[in-house]
């Protein structure tokens, strides 16, 4: 047991040695991605004795919600790209 749990630290210095000589060498630090980013939106409660389009157009809501999250995001890495792009 002792050599798996050694092993998987030893995985995790190298990782994050690789990851820190990366950017050493790229001379690039990206910007934190905007929590926004990582939440997720919830699907629709569905309630015994609700119509169901009332339901479906809820479920839309979220998904159009999301949807625009997931343009929000793109539109902030495409930003990242384009200003390392002029360095």
């Amino acid at each position: 047991m002792m050599l798996i749990a050694s092993g998987c630290s030893v995985t995790e210095r190298l990782n994050t040695a690789a990851t820190t000589q990366g950017q050493v060498r790229a001379g690039v630090s990206l910007a934190p991605l905007p929590n926004d980013c990582r939440t997720k939106e919830a699907h629709a409660a569905v309630s015994v004795g609700v119509e169901l389009r009332s339901t479906l157009a809820r479920e839309r809501g979220a998904l159009d919600k999301q949807n625009a999250r997931t343009d929000r995001c793109a539109a902030f890495y495409d930003d990242q790209k384009t200003k390392l792009a002029k360095q």
